[in-house]
């Protein structure tokens, strides 16, 4: 007698042998149920978040973190429309992740109009693949979709599925295979990269997103090189910060210019263009670029270009660089990275903490404690501050919407990164305005006790905004708000809380929340004056 599985079985068995060990979401009463159920039977746990949104960017940030695809779950109707930000989030951060809706049946769409609306074309833009498991081989179908996420660039699918597909009965015959790395490349590519290399005396290292799964061969090029490296936001860690080669972070603005104008050639290593800030490039050098794919829409074009297997390509590259002189004296090194750092210093403040010291106190606390923590920062003014001052060693350890720059980001990423390893604390730096687009989320942080340190600059202002008004001269409308009691929420939900208006509370708010079994929230008051200082230091 012929083994046989339903489709959500088969669902639920290829994301096990992915490696998937959590679904996020908030479930409706169609196909939902069915994959949960289908899930827990194998050990995968449901995480129920207060959003669909949240629940994208749990997925996401997980993905972004262990490599392993992210799988969010939700309703039709509503919940596709909520959640649609969060998968705008996985495309443009290159985060590999299954968007699952329920659906509608054709029969049912020949009554049903209430919560009906083309979910495919809503979603389209932002997803790299579509199926509605319904043909002849939905585990094929699967597969597809499972490779088709994890390949690069990295990015999201959406599966709609209904309740009746979910429990269709299929013949009991899968083994999911697993993506593969194996891009090949031209040699004559690698051949004119080699070249720029080998007449470059003073080359400087930009590191990108696509790097992170490849850090040992881009630690090997920095140091054969010889030369600064310049990691993105999304890319910190791929070369420790720890590292005096770091000289800064690279987001194509101005507080990198004068490095780059040291340099003789700039080596891009990964870099998606999606990283950078909007703003044409500014950098009168030479480029040579390896990256996993071709983006044909791009800031610059380079002189030489390698596109394949990262791992492949750095190899080969690696060993034909053993002997390659190098122009740059690590004093260089120093003075540019001190001249970074005390360009982006925040000005004296009048009251409160100045934000560079609210992410410089949380690193000295996290070093005291022997943590090596990781890091999830909101979009927002004090990114500046997150971003520049707060040491990665290793890749994933960051985690930012720089894509997309989604605010409500910080939250959700934080608990993801905190269930996934519960040994240690996560450090999640927000803004008072993205905390406040995803404020359910910690009931979340409280339920499953994730141990997430939330630390609120609250400035009572949507800040980046707010320079941008004053810069234009116009009447403050519109971008601020009344001072919240954050702290107090936190405790009411169940969660320890603090606010603090000095250098000294927040130390010791700190200490306390990192010996916390569970979600801690300090509520630091801001002076936001020195913003547009850093914002200027940072872009021009």
């Amino acid at each position: 007698m012929e083994n046989t599985i339903t489709t959500a079985q088969a669902l639920a068995r290829a994301l096990s042998q992915a490696g998937v060990k959590r679904i996020f979401g908030l479930p409706g009463g169609g196909s939902s149920l069915d994959v949960i159920e289908a899930a827990s039977q194998l050990g995968i746990d449901f995480v129920l978040t207060k959003s669909e949104n949240a629940a994208v960017m749990m997925a996401g940030a997980m993905a972004e973190t262990t490599g392993i695809p992210g799988v969010a779950i939700m309703t039709k109707g509503p919940g596709v429309a909520n959640g649609a930000n969060g998968v705008a989030y996985a495309s443009l951060d290159r985060a590999p992740v299954l968007v699952i809706t329920d659906g509608f049946t054709p029969k049912q769409l020949g009554y049903i109009t209430h919560q009906v609306f083309d979910q495919k074309a809503m979603l389209d833009p932002v997803v790299k693949g579509f199926s509605r498991l319904e043909g002849p081989d939905p585990v094929a179908e699967i597969d597809a979709m499972l490779m088709l996420a994890a390949s690069a660039p990295f990015g999201p699918v959406h599966i709609e599925l209904t309740g009746e597909a979910a429990k269709r009965v299929l013949p009991d015959q899968a083994v999911t295979p697993k993506p593969s790395d194996a891009f090949a490349f031209a040699s004559e590519d690698l051949a004119a990269v080699q070249k720029l290399l080998g007449h470059a005396k003073r080359p400087v290292l930009i590191v990108g997103l696509e790097a992170r799964q490849h850090a040992q061969q881009v630690r090997k090029l920095a140091q054969l090189l010889g030369c600064p490296v310049l990691p993105t936001y999304k890319a910190k860690g791929v070369v420790s910060d720890e590292d005096p080669q770091v000289v800064g972070v690279f987001t194509g603005g101005l507080q990198e210019a004068e490095c780059i104008a040291q340099s003789d050639l700039m080596v891009l290593v990964g870099l998606d263009p999606v990283e950078m800030i909007l703003q044409p490039w500014r950098y009168g050098k030479a480029v040579c670029e390896i990256s996993k794919v071709e983006h044909r829409v791009h800031y610059v074009q380079a002189e030489a270009r390698v596109t394949g297997s990262l791992e492949a390509i750095l190899t080969q590259l690696n060993a034909a660089l053993h002997d390659h002189p190098s122009g740059w004296q690590p004093s260089e090194w120093l003075n540019i990275r001190t001249q970074v750092q005390e360009k982006l210093a925040y000005p004296p403040v009048k009251f409160g903490v100045a934000p560079d010291k609210v992410v410089q106190l949380a690193a000295q606390a996290c070093a005291h404690k022997k943590i090596v923590p990781r890091m999830t920062v909101d979009a927002g003014a004090h990114m500046f501050s997150a971003t520049a001052f707060f040491p990665s060693t290793r890749p994933g350890d960051v985690l930012i919407s720089n894509g997309l720059a989604s605010m409500a980001f910080a939250l959700p990423a934080a608990i993801a990164c905190a269930l996934d390893d519960p040994s240690q604390a996560v450090m999640c730096f927000t803004g008072d305005g993205g905390l406040m687009m995803c404020m359910g989320e910690l009931c979340t942080a409280v339920e499953t006790q994730a141990k997430v340190v939330v630390v609120v600059f609250n400035d009572s202002a949507l800040s980046l905004i707010d320079i941008k008004q004053q810069s234009r001269k116009l009447p403050t409308r519109g971008v601020r708000w009344r001072k919240h009691d954050f702290a107090g929420a936190m405790q009411a939900l169940g969660g320890l809380g603090f606010s603090v208006h000095n250098e000294a509370e927040y130390a010791q708010a700190l200490q306390t929340a990192l010996d916390a079994d569970g979600p801690c929230l300090i509520d630091v008051q801001i002076d936001a004056s020195g913003y547009a200082h850093q914002l200027k230091a940072m872009r021009g």
